[in-house]
């Protein structure tokens, strides 16, 4: 007999068979009342799913956050890394652009001691006839033009009445071209007292002989004894001992 035989003669036969015998009414009864799902144990069945749903939520939580903690710990440790990292770097950069600066200044001052020193010797080579007083003008004049960009003229211009020589002679004197503003300028080897005055009888050649007033008199010369100075200064003629002095220009 196969199950669902069976399961239809039950059918047929169950019904009669617990009207007729009310022993095996109350066992089949019993057996139903043991067997099935009450309400009560479906709701305890149902709660106790609960907790170990929330049991297992609440672990996947724990580990969760335990995962994300040491996520931010070692992000923490990445940032403080790199930012100490970053600040070696700039410890480093700061102390290379102290040696560039430092070793600029260093290139400089050779630099400015070596032309100092080149302009001296030529003071002297000119003053004891070794070499002639217009290579060292031009080279005073070449030092002006490139390091404060201005330009250098040699102008010579004959003096009828002899204003600045007492007799009728070539006047030669330097002009420092600025924008609009006019200086006049002596480049020589060595000044004395007399080539003071004999600049500033130049100065005021030019002046009346193109009717304009020069801002400034300047002489630049690396051997200017102390009474020179004096005379240039009581006529207002500015001294300096290097063209790289000039640094108001």
């Amino acid at each position: 007999m196969t199950v669902d035989d069976l399961k239809a003669r039950l059918q047929a036969e169950l019904p009669e068979l617990l009207k007729q015998d009310s022993g095996f009414r109350q066992w089949l009864e019993q057996l139903i009342r043991e067997t099935a799902v009450t309400p009560e144990s479906f709701d305890a069945r149902f709660d106790r799913m609960l907790r170990e749903f929330a049991a297992d939520r609440a672990e996947q939580r724990r580990k969760w956050d335990e995962h994300d903690s040491e996520w931010r710990e070692w992000l923490q440790e990445f940032k403080t890394h790199r930012e100490e990292q970053n600040r070696k770097w700039e410890e480093q950069n700061r102390k290379w652009d102290e040696q560039n600066r430092n070793n600029n200044e260093l290139l400089k001052e050779i630099k400015l001691s070596r032309t100092r020193q080149d302009q001296g010797i030529g003071a002297l080579g000119a003053r004891w006839g070794i070499a002639s007083e217009h290579s060292f003008r031009a080279t005073l004049k070449g030092i002006l033009e490139q390091s404060f960009n201005v330009k250098v003229l040699n102008v010579t211009e004959f003096d009828d009445a002899g204003m600045v020589f007492g007799a009728p002679d070539q006047v030669e004197i330097d002009i420092i071209v600025k924008n609009s503003e006019l200086i006049l300028c002596e480049l020589k080897s060595s000044m004395s007292k007399s080539d003071m005055y004999t600049f500033d009888r130049k100065v005021r050649f030019y002046e009346q002989r193109h009717q304009r007033q020069a801002q400034r008199k300047i002489v630049i010369s690396p051997m200017v004894p102390q009474p020179a100075r004096a005379v240039a200064e009581k006529l207002g003629i500015e001294v300096f001992g290097y063209a790289e002095d000039t640094t108001g220009l």
